[in-house]
């Protein structure tokens, strides 16, 4: 099983867990499909975006392990 930390690029955390979509986009990142996406980690993600990195990455997680 895959574990997501805050390094993590954005499009591998799309192939290992598509449903984490909805995630991104809880937190106003409606840009998945832009280039950023695949080369941006999730941490600087969250910078851009002012969002909680923790907090995105224990959801992902979860729900990776459902």
């Amino acid at each position: 099983m895959a574990k997501i930390t805050k390094d993590t690029i954005i499009m591998d955390v799309l192939k290992i867990a598509p449903q984490s979509a909805n995630l991104f986009f809880e937190i106003g990142m409606h840009c998945l499909g832009c280039p950023s996406a695949s080369g941006e980690s999730i941490e600087q993600a969250c910078m851009v975006h002012g969002a909680d990195c923790d907090e995105l990455v224990e959801k992902i997680n979860a729900l990776i392990e459902e």
